[in-house]
């Protein structure tokens, strides 16, 4: 399962002798396993400190983060993380970086590569398996990343602002593949974003937060059908609804 338990999380940062810096203030929320949530929110609102924390990259000054009920405390297989950048071994090549974590989890060469393979499939990149990543587009190369993260099994895929690099016709391509590959591999997935179009047509929930210090002004239901249609006056609605949320927040 990947059900996740967020139980008044705080974060504050503290730089020599100056005033710390409160990112996160009293985080609850329950994600229920196979749930695709959006975080939107202001420029540093906390949204990736939150991610982060969930990955298990940092630690909350106050509060616990669990999975299916054990304790977030460090990294693991069960939450694989996808960056804004790319990330991926510029020495290694395509299907060599995705093999990268089964082989780093124990499994042989021939393993690792046959779930390479699969997940390569997935992500539609077969032909590209012998490129590096330097041969390859953005869209191409965040494919590759998400595949990477896959191939370690996770039951939460975490996602921060994956596509913000991309131009609008690759982003959303890729956002149809993701819904497909979601729905292919029954997985929690976490998605940061600025972009109130991308979160109404991802997501189950939408988690709108403030400015910092970052808290949960709004859990809003996304109660549409997949596919949807982005021009629908639902859809428009609730872009409508998260966009004067925001305005709201860049006014204080």
């Amino acid at each position: 399962m990947g059900r996740l338990t967020v139980n008044n999380v705080s974060r504050t940062f503290y730089k020599g002798n100056g005033a710390p810096t409160i990112a996160l203030s009293d985080i609850t929320l329950e994600i229920k396993d196979k749930e695709f949530v959006c975080f939107i929110g202001p420029s540093g609102c906390g949204k990736t400190t939150l991610l982060r924390i969930i990955a298990g990259l940092d630690t909350p000054t106050s509060g616990e983060i669990l999975l299916d009920g054990t304790k977030i405390s460090v990294p693991d297989a069960k939450r694989g993380m996808v960056f804004q950048e790319y990330s991926l071994f510029p020495w290694r090549t395509v299907i060599d970086n995705i093999a990268f974590g089964p082989q780093m989890q124990g499994k042989n060469k021939n393993e690792s590569l046959k779930i390479a393979e699969k997940y390569l499939g997935l992500v539609g990149l077969e032909q590209f398996k012998n490129s590096y990543p330097y041969e390859l587009s953005g869209g191409m190369r965040q494919r590759v990343a998400i595949a990477r993260a896959l191939a370690n099994d996770p039951k939460v895929l975490i996602m921060d602002e994956p596509f913000g690099a991309l131009d609008a016709q690759t982003r959303n391509i890729l956002q149809h593949e993701l819904l497909e590959i979601w729905r292919k591999n029954n997985i929690t997935i976490l998605f940061v974003t600025h972009s109130m179009d991308e979160a109404v047509f991802l997501a189950d929930r939408i988690v709108v937060m403030s400015a910092r210090p970052g808290k949960i002004v709004d859990i809003i239901d996304v109660d549409l059908p997949h596919l949807r249609d982005r021009t629908a006056p639902e859809s428009n609605e609730l872009r409508n609804h998260v966009l004067k949320l925001l305005a709201k927040e860049r006014e204080k």
